[in-house]
């Protein structure tokens, strides 16, 4: 059915003067084969209100989203819309009746323009290019999401790819607009915006449903917060800006026998005493002729954290793309241990002893048709070779350990990894790469993106203990928070370009955002 946004307003006011919820979820339930991955699930939504859905990974959160967005079903209790009992066939019976939802991972078309993305399942009879451009312009302005309505997707960075699904969500003008982590990519300032954003189409009437791990946005903007620890709701606030301690506690809450994350070290055991990494001239220049990384140079020593800093966009991903072999430099030179490795395969950077966890797990850090435990040992399953076959039996028992130490939540090692949540891939392919034979560099480009607050400490414990061992690690994030606590000294990239450096400590947060801007130290 369709609705105009001044009707979809109208109703939404009528209702929120009922006080009334318009969206009710009652005793939800979702398996997936032998797995319960949603039981008993109520959840209200009103009209004007932003709830923040809250809880680990694996928790059910994405779950939950797409049984309301009509990607799932749910396979018991019901959930009604206005009333009346509200079964979306599809997300586009979803989009029909004013529902729209930002994916933690992209649906775009890497061959296709934004503004043709964009008009996938709008446009009718001729493509109003033009038309579809100024109004992407005139969205991105008004929501600090610049973005260039005509470049293709493919040379989009992660987080330029995220603002076009965003920007698409925003068009419809939602009822209800549910974001399953959509800041995870975002720089402060288009977080800032985002929010902003929520609050006014609140104040329209409009229901937001956010997904996010950030209690500073929790604390920004949520009216209410509900959340869910293993497919059940254990806790909800209707004051959540002053129950931040209490909700964080009921999300991480783990049985007495639940493995600790490794505690971070007091202090490095390891001395810097030589190199790992050398970093010699590097340069990027894209097929556009645009130059991405600009005379990139710098020394990785063992036992040391560099933290990269920077405006998303800036040569982050052209660095880490280079250094994983991914990709070739345009000019300059990289070493590791003394072994040039500049235009080397992946498989010589990993024999090398280089681990790497890049940006985007789905397009380059797994296969998701494939296992758990293939996936865990992607980059050694000649490990497991015995007569030319695969020893599945020890494969597994390895991989079970790993699931253990890392924490990784699955119903088995053989569970698909496509089907695992996004922060269980993510400390999977942590997983892999920490535990190299002859690791001594580790290359992580936002390793705790779309992870919840206990995996995060699981992760810098993790990246610590490597550090404390003698790995040299290159920490590639957006999360500057993150690096100033992790981070043993930071690097800031402006425009492909090291802008400075100096001590990852508090009180240089003002010059580090001053160089993240351009401005010379």
């Amino acid at each position: 059915m369709e609705h105009s946004a001044s009707a979809m307003h109208q109703s939404q006011q009528h209702a929120a003067k009922a006080g009334q919820p318009w969206l009710q979820l009652e005793s939800i339930g979702k398996r997936f084969g032998s797995f319960q991955a949603l039981q008993d699930v109520a959840l209200q939504i009103r009209p004007g209100e932003i709830q923040c859905l809250l809880g680990e990974n694996g928790a059910g959160k994405s779950t939950l989203c797409n049984l309301i967005f009509g990607v799932h079903e749910p396979t018991a209790g019901q959930m009604l819309l206005d009333g009346g009992v509200y079964q979306p066939q599809g997300p586009a019976d979803a989009f029909a009746q004013g529902i729209a939802m930002v994916h933690q991972h992209f649906s775009l078309v890497s061959d296709l323009s934004v503004v043709d993305n964009l008009l996938l399942g709008q446009a009718h009879g001729f493509l109003r290019r033009g038309a579809m451009a100024d109004r992407v312009a005139r969205l991105a302005e008004q929501y600090g999401l610049q973005l260039d309505p005509h470049a293709l997707i493919s040379t989009l960075s992660v987080g330029e790819r995220q603002r076009v699904e965003i920007v698409k969500c925003l068009m419809r003008e939602p009822r209800l607009l549910v974001l399953d982590e959509p800041t995870a990519v975002l720089l402060p300032d288009e977080i800032d915006a985002l929010l902003r954003v929520c609050r006014r189409v609140a104040a329209q009437g409009c229901s937001v449903l956010l997904v996010t791990h950030k209690l500073a946005e929790i604390k920004q903007v949520a009216d209410r917060v509900t959340v869910l620890r293993g497919g059940r709701i254990v806790a909800h606030s209707e004051h959540p800006a002053d129950e931040l301690d209490a909700l964080v506690q009921a999300m991480i809450q783990h049985a007495p026998d639940s493995p600790a994350p490794p505690a971070a070290a007091a202090s490095r055991s390891t001395r810097l005493q030589d190199e790992v990494l050398q970093v010699d001239g590097l340069g990027v220049t894209d097929v556009q002729g645009v130059t991405r990384l600009d005379n990139f140079t710098l020394v990785l020593n063992r036992g040391e954290i560099i933290g990269v800093a920077g405006v998303e966009g800036n040569g982050q991903s052209e660095l880490a793309s280079v250094l994983s072999g991914m990709s070739s430099p345009s000019r300059g030179r990289f070493f590791i241990n003394g072994e040039e490795l500049s235009g080397a395969s992946p498989q010589a950077v990993t024999r090398a002893g280089v681990g790497v966890v890049p940006e985007d797990r789905h397009a380059t850090g797994c296969i998701t048709d494939l296992s758990l435990a293939e996936n865990i040992f992607l980059n050694r399953l000649h490990e497991f070779q015995r007569w030319g076959c695969l020893d599945r039996a020890a494969m597994r028992a390895a991989a079970s350990e790993l699931m253990r130490r890392f924490d990784v939540r699955a119903a088995s090692v053989d569970s698909r990894f496509g089907g695992l949540s996004g922060g269980n891939q993510q400390k999977a392919v942590l997983a892999r790469e920490l535990t190299l034979r002859n690791l001594t560099c580790l290359i992580a480009s936002q390793p705790t993106r779309g992870l919840d607050v206990g995996a995060v400490q699981a992760v810098y414990g993790h990246i610590r203990a490597a550090r404390d061992q003698g790995v040299g690690v290159l920490l590639i994030s957006s999360e500057l928070d993150e690096l100033l606590t992790v981070a043993d000294r930071i690097v800031v990239l402006y425009r492909g370009r090291i802008m400075g450096s100096c001590p990852a400590q508090p009180d240089q947060r003002a010059r580090i955002g001053a160089m993240m801007a351009g401005q010379t130290p």
